[in-house]
């Protein structure tokens, strides 16, 4: 029996019997990493999904050709990365990956595909409404005209990963609800002729409200990293104003930090 979500399997995880591991016992490299790298591979590209079962490490060290140590190295490095747990009773498991997302101007969706997460869309709001003082200041319009408001769950591998809610001056963009839950906003943007050239943006914490922890299947109160963002075409006018909540379980920012000359 299986189990959407966070499911579990009764046999030795089917989708590891269609990974063909090869190791190149010449290489530098550790047979152990190789394996890691496969298996971390796998699981980013979604091949083991979260509940898969991995078997134990016999049954891998035979299925795979190496030594019980090898596997048992392999096993342990993604597990210290967050990435497979071992149950008692169960077995080596795989468990939701944790999203690291670049501190640069890039849209979650484009991230999200390229490292072959599998990204989905529900548009959970898309409507006019008059602009709230923040929203105003942000996009350089009059506090009450309108504008547009647009609220999306964002989703990998059927789980939930942040909801992002995006105002945008009224008369921007033809925002067409099927393609917002087939493509990125950015990407709606560049399609449209809009040239993204820079943004403000403001990374924090705090914990879920009870509709933000229904809608990202968390408990309330539960931690969740905030981000607001204003970003800019090459004319400077502003172009979107985003306020968004991701679940701090499973996602977080990569910062690069130069040293000041």
């Amino acid at each position: 029996m299986a189990k959407t979500g966070d499911r579990t399997r009764t046999a030795a995880a089917p989708a590891l019997a269609s990974l063909h591991f090869a190791p190149d016992r010449i290489s530098p490299v550790p047979l152990y990493h190789q394996l890691a790298q496969q298996l971390e591979r796998a699981i980013g590209q979604g091949l083991l999904a979260p509940g898969d079962l991995l078997g134990n490490e016999v049954d891998l060290s035979v299925r795979l050709g190496l030594s019980r140590p090898t596997v048992r190295q392999a096993i342990q490095c993604l597990v210290d990365k967050g990435l497979l747990v071992r149950r008692r009773g169960v077995g080596t498991q795989v468990v939701h990956s944790k999203v690291r997302r670049p501190l640069e101007l890039s849209s979650l969706y484009d991230d999200l595909e390229a490292a072959g997460q599998g990204p989905a869309t529900r548009v959970v709001r898309h409507e006019t409404v008059p602009a709230a003082c923040d929203v105003a200041a942000a996009l350089g319009v009059p506090e009450g005209s309108e504008v547009v408001l647009l609220e999306r769950l964002r989703s990998t591998h059927g789980t939930p990963v942040a909801l992002l809610r995006n105002h945008l001056p009224s008369g921007l963009l033809d925002l067409d609800g099927a393609r917002l839950e087939s493509t990125g906003l950015y990407r709606m943007l560049r399609a449209a002729g809009i040239t993204l050239h820079s943004a403000r943006q403001r990374v924090g914490a705090r914990a879920a409200t009870a509709r933000e922890a229904a809608r990202l299947d968390e408990a309330e109160g539960a931690a969740l990293l905030t981000m607001r963002r204003t970003a800019f075409d090459d004319t400077g006018r502003a172009v979107e104003y985003g306020t968004h909540v991701y679940r701090a379980s499973r996602y977080s920012f990569d910062f690069q930090l130069l040293v000041r000359p």
